[in-house]
């Protein structure tokens, strides 16, 4: 167990539309809320690029320039913090988020551990978007990874179902990857792991036993004992509005750093104290 726990704040995800939300778009924005969760105690921050045209921001984009410009701000805005670079993309063409690995050199990027039918259903029985396939070939996952090592990125592997962390122990035996390891068990997608609290201790048999580990809980207020399982059994923490929009007594948020204060609630009735960015980068192994 950690005994301090490294807080990861998801900035704006990809999905959420800031017509709707108070999702931060432009390096001034993203600027903004990344020092909100670093005040309330994050030592990283996951962050996507958005379309910066006007009325574009629900798009998203992999410019290397876009990616630079919101890096340096957040930098600039919060001495020390650690930058995790969304890699996600479906289809054969995902030469945007390895340009952006390759030439920004995060200190950790998002590495998705397998493919997965990305599914829901709304209350009408009708499917929420069209039915889409998120897929990571073994192959792929090896470009990333090698544009990773390639900028001296950390990559943290996204499990998004069970099958999917055994796969990691995989790429470790099989030579893919060698180096630091860091876990980020996604649950709350309909079609992957559930947010249950339960469903923990199984994951935690199943990672390389050596390796760090997160919880990203999607949902609404019921995700909230699942964050705080997450603490009491050693894992690192995230939350943001990529995740969540809702605090655990139900209140709908308008920043990330109401999410992160509420987060870094679950590590102290844990015991644990919060890291700073500083300590993050020794606990996570980051060289630059």
């Amino acid at each position: 167990m950690s005994d301090k726990a490294v807080i990861t704040c998801s900035l704006n995800g990809v999905l959420t539309d800031p017509k709707q939300h108070h999702v931060p778009v432009t390096p001034e924005e993203m600027a903004r809320e990344a020092k909100a969760a670093y005040d309330a105690g994050a030592a990283v921050v996951h962050i996507h690029l958005r379309n910066q045209a006007p009325n574009k921001g629900h798009l998203p984009s992999w410019d290397v320039a876009v990616s630079r410009e919101i890096q340096q701000a957040i930098r600039e805005a919060c001495p020390g913090i650690i930058i995790n670079h969304t890699s996600g993309t479906s289809g054969a063409n995902y030469a945007g988020p390895l340009a952006c690995i390759r030439e920004t050199k995060p200190e950790i990027a998002a590495c998705n551990a397998g493919s997965l039918n990305y599914l829901k259903v709304k209350a009408d029985k009708t499917w929420a978007w069209p039915p889409m396939m998120f897929d990571n070939a073994v192959e792929k996952i090896q470009d990333f990874l090698d544009a990773m090592k390639d900028a001296g990125t950390i990559p943290e592997f996204e499990c998004f179902d069970v099958g999917i962390v055994r796969c990691v122990d995989m790429y470790v035996e099989t030579g893919m990857y060698s180096g630091p390891l860091e876990y980020n068990f996604v649950m709350g997608v309909a079609s992957g792991m559930p947010s249950d609290p339960e469903l923990l201790p199984i994951l935690l048999k199943l990672k390389r036993p050596e390796a760090h580990w997160q919880v990203t809980a999607i949902g609404r207020s019921e995700i909230w004992p699942l964050h705080q399982r997450c603490a009491d059994l050693g894992g690192h923490l995230r939350t943001g509005l990529e995740d969540t929009f809702y605090l655990a007594n139900g209140d709908k948020v308008t920043s990330n750093g109401q999410l992160i204060e509420e987060i870094a609630g679950c590590a102290r009735r844990a015991g644990r104290e919060i890291a700073s960015p500083a300590e993050a980068r020794k606990i996570f192994g980051v060289l630059h």
